[in-house]
């Protein structure tokens, strides 16, 4: 089935070109990747943003998807708690499948490489998720494999509409039939071929998280607080010769964690005055923990369930838990799990995968619930029951039983 060939009736036979904002927030005209523009590197010297988008670095954090994978996420540990927390209760849902052997492929580790997990991860980080369907001998699908998002652009025609892939890794380029690819996204507003991910809006939240970070660190380098100040009470003032060398024993044998609390020996004219700083002028404990909500909220991850103080929104964990399987899991799920299931119903009729909520240990008391009060229901018949919790009307054999 060729779902990049396909056009409805009535449709133009052309379309305009794709419109990008730029950080000044004026339009950019995206050239056809038929015509051999590369969307993501066209120019190497530019970063990729998180759609996709070559952008100049901006701030004090970088704009560069890699990039900021690198000194943002991988160096804060609430961010990646919070994928983790998300992605992987994605994977270990339970599944449902209307056909066991779609339920094998999507389950089956490839290469070391959770399907599931993987691109859950691709789509809060980068917006955007690929999978590979690997054929056997017979053309059905053997494998599933995830493919890095940063390295994969979308290919239109002449007039912009997608026709195919194209994967680049380590300075070769391979181009990919849509049958092959399964190209999963979540939605942007202003892109019509490529989604948005959350790690750009946490980024300065992580930034400030990670920077609040070393400063404590340089201070516990500093023995936790301002060295203070060397007052030279001599009349004439200090030659440069004195003030370099004064500088330098200062840094050679008194700065530093190994060197606190040693005690310092003064020449004549000088007093050390000890300096120090309100708790209200060294709130970054604060300023951590609100930049680690931001990166939760960023996730769609409730604070307590990241271990964050100071946050009352939720009355206890068991409620947080479920907000998170209600809010951010099983939307996820099914936005991973629906996609998979279209592109794959030509090798499997009426293909189907959902998350078994009965099996969720976290919505049991809902279940529970929900059970209770069908069970009360007489006005309703059994197979309207069963449609209710998600199961399927009784056949005719069972009913007669």
């Amino acid at each position: 089935m060729n779902i990049f060939g396909w056009k409805p009736a009535g449709r133009a036979l052309s379309r305009p070109a794709q419109m990008r904002a730029s950080a000044s927030g004026a339009p950019i005209a995206r050239k056809s990747q038929h015509a051999g523009t590369h969307h993501n590197s066209l120019h190497a010297s530019l970063p990729i943003g998180i759609a996709g988008v070559r952008t100049a670095s901006l701030g004090d954090w970088p704009r560069s998807y890699e990039a900021q994978l690198r000194t943002l996420y991988l160096d804060n540990a609430v961010a990646q708690r919070a994928v983790r927390l998300v992605a992987e209760g994605v994977a270990s849902a339970p599944l449902t499948a209307t056909d066991p052997a779609l339920a094998k492929l999507i389950c089956t580790t490839t290469h070391g490489q959770s399907l599931i997990e993987t691109l859950a991860t691709h789509l809060l980080l980068h917006g955007n998720a690929y999978v590979e369907i690997i054929p056997d001998g017979m053309g059905n699908p053997a494998e599933l494999f995830a493919l890095r998002p940063e390295r994969m652009n979308v290919t239109l025609d002449p007039r912009g509409w997608p026709v195919g892939f194209v994967y680049r890794a380590g300075g070769a380029a391979m181009p990919m039939a849509g049958e092959r690819v399964i190209h999963i996204r979540t939605h942007h507003p202003l892109d019509d071929h490529y989604g948005l991910g959350c790690l750009g809006a946490a980024a300065s939240a992580i930034a400030s998280h990670n920077a609040a970070t070393r400063w404590n660190k340089a201070l516990l380098d500093n023995a936790a607080r301002p060295s203070g100040a060397l007052i030279h009470e001599a009349a004439e003032t200090m030659s440069a010769e004195q003030y370099d060398r004064l500088t330098q024993e200062l840094a050679q044998q008194f700065s530093g964690g190994p060197n606190a609390g040693r005690p310092m020996i003064l020449e004549g004219g000088l007093k050390w005055q000890s300096l120090s700083l309100s708790p209200a002028d060294m709130d970054f404990i604060a300023l951590k923990a609100a930049s680690a909500r931001d990166i939760a909220l960023a996730f769609g991850v409730p604070p307590m369930l990241l271990g964050l103080p100071g946050d009352a929104t939720y009355a206890n964990y068991r409620e947080a838990n479920k907000a998170l399987w209600r809010l951010a899991i099983l939307p996820l799920a099914k936005k991973i799990l629906d996609s998979l299931a279209e592109r794959l119903s030509a090798h499997f009729p009426e293909a189907r995968l959902a998350v078994d909520l009965d099996q969720v240990p976290a919505l049991s008391e809902d279940r529970e619930r929900l059970w209770a009060q069908l069970t009360a229901a007489d006005f309703l018949s059994a197979d309207e029951k069963r449609v209710m919790v998600g199961l399927g009307p009784l056949q005719p054999m069972e009913t007669e039983q």
